[in-house]
């Protein structure tokens, strides 16, 4: 049957290669949600829904969804909303003022033929002032549009790749809390009202980019038949303008707007959305292997993607390729390989284990191929995971400068840290100071110990506390394991200087895990607890893309001073006081000091925190059993550290308890448990792993990559990789129970075995191809770090895997600290431990 018709099973309109969704997926703020268009593989189109504004941002209102209503008889799918979802902004991400005008809608998506048509019903008239504001918007994906034209009646245009003017200044619907307080906002009216006004980049529906054109039809990609579609205005009234969205917003998408007339209420909108359809059309076959190849000992499978409806199989064949370039068939296989359904494709694994000899390859399926990748025995030795220690963290130090001969990364930046956040205050990263300070510094104090040390998390310049100490423990647990030694970088916490490519004669690992540790330490010197993170004090800093040494001035006392914030939360405390105890453990011979504060303060966080009761109410229930299974990890380190028998004691107490949770607490128990030496906690331990191993073959059973893919809103690498680095420490500990398999299969779905049609590499300039486009501090120059690990494949609900290049998709290309590229990392450092039998670097 030709046409959009609903699939019973993913609940979206599918006409052969093109599927238009609505409302299936849950994140607005990252374009994942309202009306979606999918073409012959790619998504060119989201978010279609009523906003408030023509080009709105990350901050900007969003709508509650109240239900979802799929219609098969009708051929329909209809949400109820309402405006706005006060409770996800108010909660800690959008201190924001809205406009006084709240309404109900309903949306309507119908497939008609070759087209789907959305129809937009209101449940009161939209007032006179907010006349061409209130809209519905499509949002059109940049990364496939730069270049290519479009059509709106007789006015043609090409996408450029810059945002260009002119400008067009009008009032903005509301103001936003630009200093981030809700308690004063009608201060923050007067003041960002002001002279400030022009200063906030995020009051952003004051000046927009004009329209580039105005008409009822709008045809997008006229010469590109794969990417081709129409959206045609139908109520008499209403017209389409075509906006570009990244002049107010540098994360913005191109927007197709349809304004809402004054007094209307049904069919206020109706769009008639016609894609082209490629009547034959498959999804190409995608050959995935690792990006940087295989040793000759590990297990080698490649992943071939197809299109479901697609029935013919070729041989996967696969070929070394000679010196004179030739290119020499030694396996082939058409029958065997079959793996079957995931998500929206169908697989076949082909197994080239056997494969030994050292050389060049490359798999073909048919007329579609793979990268080249190597099979040798130094594979591992070289550039896979020495650029995290390399570029990637020194890149992220804070309170440094850095620099690589020629090129500085970034100026010396935040020596101005920091001054206690206010009180009873929401911050827009999540970050809640409530009634008191808990230090004896009072709001808008400045506090020492705060400008030294740590790392810039993820593609912004805060410090989160477990961001900080993740990253230390995973880099003490690294070189305890594989007894690293590796120097290519200058690290002069003096000068604050970091220079990259010149050697100090000093373990590069032990000197970041010092980095890391001086801003931990310093601060409970400080503040006599930990910090729960240091953070930008306005939205002007926040959304800083750029050299992170001009965020401020440098000057203490200064309204720049970024804020730093404290919490009660004992879970985190002591997993931080886990991470310390691994610290002290690296640090000892290194910085002694050093080491002796960091355990000092995990033994002191480790005695005053008690572990609630687990009572009845759920929430506290989930809560309690957080703060135990953190204080059975602060036990299990610390008694690593110190051997004294209060923590040995305290952890065989619980044995009975571990064993129930062995899916969470059984790699911290590995780690500890041969040294506890109890016969009654080791039995306890013990039987519990069958059925922990069951459980992990169920979830390499999942999927055709031999890994469970559980997407939320970032992409699954990091969960993956965390997966593969836990499982490390079972294999480690009962190699009789646990095969090495799930630690390689996690490494190669980083390294560019995962699902959809970008296998690349989610370690930047790691491999043949990888991510070379990431969100990090250079995001604005579409360019990437070397050794930054991006959260990779997401997934675009309910069943499309994606990675976009694109630098402002934070859920799919940012860095993070915290075990971002330290897990990964670690993987690479695993698997060559268990490959070469335990040979030192």
């Amino acid at each position: 049957m030709n046409g959009f018709i609903l699939n019973g099973e993913t609940e979206y309109f599918q006409n052969r290669g093109v599927d238009i969704t609505a409302f299936g997926d849950i994140y607005p703020e990252g374009h994942q949600s309202g009306v979606s268009i999918i073409m012959h593989g790619n998504r060119v189109a989201a978010n279609g829904d009523v906003r408030f504004e023509q080009t709105p941002g990350q901050w900007q209102p969003v709508p509650k969804l109240n239900g979802r209503e799929v219609n098969r008889e009708l051929n329909s799918v209809a949400v109820s909303m309402s405006y706005p979802d006060e409770a996800r902004h108010l909660g800690g991400f959008n201190p924001m003022i809205y406009p006084d005008f709240k309404f109900d809608y309903k949306i309507t998506a119908e497939g008609k033929g070759e087209s789907v048509i959305v129809t937009v019903d209101l449940n009161k008239p939209v007032p006179e002032k907010f006349a061409g504001k209130i809209c519905f918007n499509l949002e059109l994906f940049p990364g496939i549009l730069f270049g290519k034209y479009w059509i709106m009646d007789n006015k043609q245009g090409v996408f450029p790749i810059q945002p260009n003017g002119p400008l067009l200044s009008q009032e903005p619907n509301y103001l936003n809390a630009g200093d981030f307080n809700n308690n004063s906002l009608k201060a923050d009216i007067k003041r960002l009202a002001g002279d400030n006004k022009k200063y906030n980049p995020i009051i952003a529906d004051d000046i927009i980019a004009e329209p580039y054109a105005t008409g009822k039809r709008l045809t997008i990609c006229p010469d590109d038949l794969y990417n081709k579609f129409t959206v045609e205005a139908a109520i008499e009234g209403t017209q389409l303008k075509l906006y570009d969205g990244r002049l107010n917003h540098n994360n913005g998408w191109f927007v197709i707007n349809c304004e809402i007339p004054a007094g209307r209420t049904e069919n206020a909108v109706k769009l008639i959305i016609t894609p082209n359809i490629i009547e034959d059309w498959v999804y190409t076959p995608v050959v995935q292997t690792s990006q940087v190849g295989y040793h000759p000992e590990q297990t080698k499978t490649a992943v071939i993607e197809l299109d479901k409806r697609e029935n013919k199989r070729e041989n996967v064949t696969l070929y070394k390729i000679t010196e004179s370039g030739e290119e020499q068939v030694l396996l082939s296989d058409a029958e065997n390989c079959e793996w079957g359904r995931f998500l929206r494709y169908n697989y076949l694994k082909f197994d080239f284990t056997d494969i030994k000899d050292e050389g060049l390859y490359k798999i073909k399926y048919g007329a579609f191929e793979s990268s080249v990748f190597r099979i040798a025995g130094d594979i591992y030795e070289r550039g896979v995971w020495q650029p995290v220690l390399e570029y990637f963290l020194p890149v992220q130090m804070c309170h440094m400068r850095v620099n690589e001969k020629y090129r500085v990364w970034h100026d010396l930046c935040h020596g101005d840290d920091a001054v206690m956040a206010p009180l009873n205050f929401i911050h827009i990263d999540g970050y809640v100071q409530g009634e008191s300070t808990l230090t004896k510094y009072k709001p808008g104090e400045s506090v020492p110990g705060l400008n030294s040390g740590g790392w810039h998390d993820a593609g912004d310049f805060d410090l989160r506390v477990e961001s900080q100490s993740g990253e230390v423990y995973i880099l003490s647990l690294a070189y305890e394991e594989f007894n690293i030694y590796y120097d290519a970088t200058s690290i002069d916490q003096d000068s604050k200087i970091t220079e990259i490519h010149q050697p100090d004669g000093k373990n590069d690992i032990l000197q970041q895990i010092e980095h890391g540790v001086l801003s931990i330490v310093g601060a409970y010197n400080s503040l006599g607890r930990l910090y729960r993170g240091i953070i930008e004090n306005s939205l002007r800093q926040y959304v800083h893309l750029g050299d992170s040494g001009s965020v401020t001035d440098g000057i203490k006392g200064n309204s720049d001073d970024r804020w730093v914030f404290t919490e009660n939360n004992p879970a985190r405390e002591l997993n931080t006081a886990a991470h310390l105890a691994a610290a002290s453990r690296a640090l000892k011979d290194f910085n002694n000091q050093l080491s002796v504060r960091s355990l000092e303060i995990a033994e002191e966080i480790f005695d005053i925190t008690n572990i609630p009761d687990i009572s009845d109410n759920l929430k506290n229930q989930k809560n309690s059993r957080w703060v135990k299974n953190s204080k059975i990890h602060a036990a299990a380190e610390l008694f690593l550290a110190t051997k004294k028998d209060k923590y040995r004691d305290f952890l065989i107490s619980e044995s009975e308890y571990i064993s129930e949770s062995i899916d969470s607490l059984g790699w911290i128990a590995a780690r500890a448990e041969k040294i506890i030496c109890d016969e009654k906690f080791s039995k306890a331990i013990y039987n519990s792993l069958t059925e922990l191993k069951k459980r992990f073959e169920e979830q390499r059973a999942e999927t055709p990559y031999g890994v469970p893919y559980r997407p939320h809103i970032w992409g699954a690498g990091w969960n993956i990789q965390r997966l593969g680095f836990q499982y490390y420490f079972l294999h480690k500990a009962y190699p009789e129970i646990f095969s090495p398999e799930m630690i390689f299969d996690s490494l190669n779905f980083v390294l560019g075995c995962h699902p959809g049609s970008n296998n690349i590499s989610f370690a930047s300039g790691v491999g043949v191809k990888s991510a070379v486009v990431g969100y990090g501090l250079n995001r604005a120059d579409w360019s990437y770090i070397p050794g930054g690990v991006i959260s990779g494949t997401a997934l675009i609900r309910p069943d499309l895997p994606e990675l976009l290049e694109f630098p402002y998709l934070w859920q799919q290309t940012e860095y993070v600290m915290g075990g971002g590229s330290s897990h990964y990392m670690f993987l690479v450092l695993a698997v060559r431990d268990i490959l070469n039998g335990g040979e030192n670097i």
